[in-house]
């Protein structure tokens, strides 16, 4: 079974996230992804009912029609370089492309002379335990690094084409909810609502620390359970075979929960970021007042007419605020 590496599975886990993004945006209220806050910039496709259409993203990028920016940024994680066409950019696609197909070209290069070195080190191993071969240790750093590089070159494209789409709105829901699926916390930023960028990386930072310790205590004793359970293993330690699978059931399921805290308060910070967004054009008076006065109450004229429903005397509430 191919086992892939970490630095390349986080590629494949942001690249998932972001091409989710035009079905994401139809969580949302339908101005979230709009040019603005109902005004008159407001595209008329932005509507959270209009799936993503690559016949409108393709379109947009060949400039005939606008575009909102969840759809940009849904098209443009699948087909990369996209929001810097929208944006005739041109110039910037070299970069992108030649960063991406150095640094993923590189990872796999590197990558397979790992696995080269491996499968020698362990031909030579069976045929004799004293070989003086090595592993390429090296070449796995390397290829680590060079994956690492590739998704930092893809969410940089990423941030870049969300930073330039134009607005003239200083709060715009859908830059604020990018804003905060790209990096935790900037979409609060980006709200001017600083105080909370504690809160949430406290609340993700402590989740994540969580889901390390449980997984290491989940993989320790998984390990010491297979040790006590596998015949002639020479495992001669205090911690029996049953005690081993109660802890590593226990710790297997605390993990779970941290996983769910972690993609809990990364979605919360992401929603708080969209609402918010709205909420910065919402004004609310300072003067909170209620008004009691006098009033008659007049029917209806043909009820009136009647005598059915005589006028009354009663009372109408006025609440300012």
């Amino acid at each position: 079974m191919m086992r892939i590496s970490r630095p390349a599975y986080l590629l494949l886990l942001l690249f998932a996230l972001l091409a989710f993004a035009p079905r994401a945006g139809a969580q949302f209220k339908s101005e979230a992804f709009s040019n603005g806050f109902g005004g008159d910039d407001v595209a008329p496709a932005d509507s959270a009912e209009a799936m993503f259409s690559l016949k409108e993203y393709f379109a947009g990028l060949a400039h005939k029609q606008d575009l909102k920016i969840g759809t940009l940024a849904g098209g443009s994680a699948l087909f990369i370089g996209g929001q810097q066409i929208y944006h005739r950019q041109y110039w910037k696609l070299p970069i992108i492309y030649g960063g991406l197909g150095a640094t993923v070209g590189g990872g796999f290069y590197y990558r397979n002379r790992y696995k080269t070195s491996l499968k020698a080190y362990e031909e030579a191993f069976a045929l004799n335990p004293e070989t003086t071969l090595t592993v390429d240790d090296r070449s796995k750093t390397i290829s680590n690094l060079l994956f690492a590089g590739g998704a930092l070159v893809y969410w940089g494209t990423m941030m870049d084409g969300v930073i330039n789409f134009p607005t003239d709105n200083p709060h715009h829901p859908g830059k604020a909810t990018l804003y905060s699926i790209l990096v935790p916390g900037l979409g609060q930023a980006y709200n001017g609502e600083y105080w909370k960028i504690p809160i949430y990386w406290g609340a993700l930072v402590g989740a994540v620390h969580y889901l390390d310790n449980n997984q290491t205590n989940y993989k320790r004793f998984k390990r010491i359970h297979n040790e006590a359970t596998t015949p002639d293993s020479g495992y001669n330690a205090n911690i029996s075979a049953q005690t081993a699978l109660y802890y590593r059931n226990l710790y297997r399921r605390y993990r779970d929960y941290s996983i769910l805290a972690v993609a809990g308060f990364y979605l919360l910070q992401v929603i708080d970021a969209n609402v918010f967004s709205y909420m910065q054009d919402f004004e609310v008076n300072d003067d909170i007042s209620l008004q009691v006065r006098p009033t008659l109450i007049v029917p209806e004229t043909q009820y009136a007419l009647s005598g059915a429903n005589p006028t009354a005397l009663g009372f109408s509430l006025g609440l300012n605020f």
